[in-house]
């Protein structure tokens, strides 16, 4: 795996919302396209936050009133991110250190430009590592 990189498995379709999107339409985003996470991002596609399904437990659980409760509010704003050239092991060592399943993908000229999950990374192992047949 040292000689694969995050570029080669990363979905390049991500879907972003702004700091200022309602919690409750960030939710219609993430379950309409049926994913785990919506990348917050500037008028510059720069990383802000990222918002997630364990984000929604909390919100659930604090009950805050959903329609009129911004993104940024319970975004998570200090993103790890990594880039396309990063070795698939790397980002993956970074995802376990840290209890994450997202991984937003940047570019430091364009910004943002895509998301590893550990869906994309199980999807790999199971095609690369065949069953012993013994």
């Amino acid at each position: 795996m040292d000689d694969v990189f995050v570029a080669q498995l990363m979905s390049s379709i991500t879907y972003t919302v702004s700091p200022d999107t309602l919690v409750e339409d960030a939710a219609q985003t993430m379950l309409a396209n049926d994913i785990g996470s919506v990348v917050v991002t500037d008028a510059d596609n720069r990383v802000a936050g990222i918002l997630t399904t364990t984000d929604f437990v909390r919100i659930v659980a604090e009950s805050h009133p959903k329609a009129e409760t911004a993104v940024s509010a319970y975004m998570t704003a200090d993103v790890i991110t990594t880039t396309a050239q990063t070795p698939v092991r790397d980002a993956a060592d970074e995802m376990i250190e840290h209890g994450f399943h997202h991984l937003p993908v940047v570019d430091e000229t364009e910004g943002l430009i895509g998301m590893i999950t550990t869906s994309d990374l199980t999807a790999y192992v199971s095609h690369v590592q065949t069953p012993d047949p013994s």
